[in-house]
């Protein structure tokens, strides 16, 4: 019980001290769990399915804007290479994920 309890007061301090990272962070965390279920979809393991596709691009949109805003309204400590680096990853992830949809239409 005891690593629970230092997962969830972990979790509970982390809101608490930077919640937009926080969300972020959740975004993200969704992105890669519908993006996960998306790619084994494309394997053949799972049924194809567009919508957690979607979702999981509009995830990545949300979670590289926020990122984007809030570098420019309170910069980070974090070299700025690394939130670039982090911010292109994430909207390239969500260009292709778009870009695939295409398949569905014809």
């Amino acid at each position: 019980m005891r690593p629970w309890q230092f997962w969830w007061r972990t979790l509970v301090i982390a809101r608490q001290y930077n919640p937009p990272e926080f969300v972020e962070h959740l975004m993200l965390f969704c992105m890669m769990g519908l993006g996960i279920r998306w790619i084994l979809g494309m394997m053949g393991m799972l049924a194809l399915s567009w919508p957690y596709q979607v979702l999981s691009a509009s995830f990545a949109i949300g979670a590289a804007v926020s990122m984007a805003i809030r570098e420019i309204i309170i910069p980070s400590p974090r070299p700025r290479v690394v939130i670039v680096f982090a911010i292109v990853v994430v909207l390239s992830y969500a260009l292709f994920a778009f870009t695939d949809l295409v398949r569905y239409y014809y």
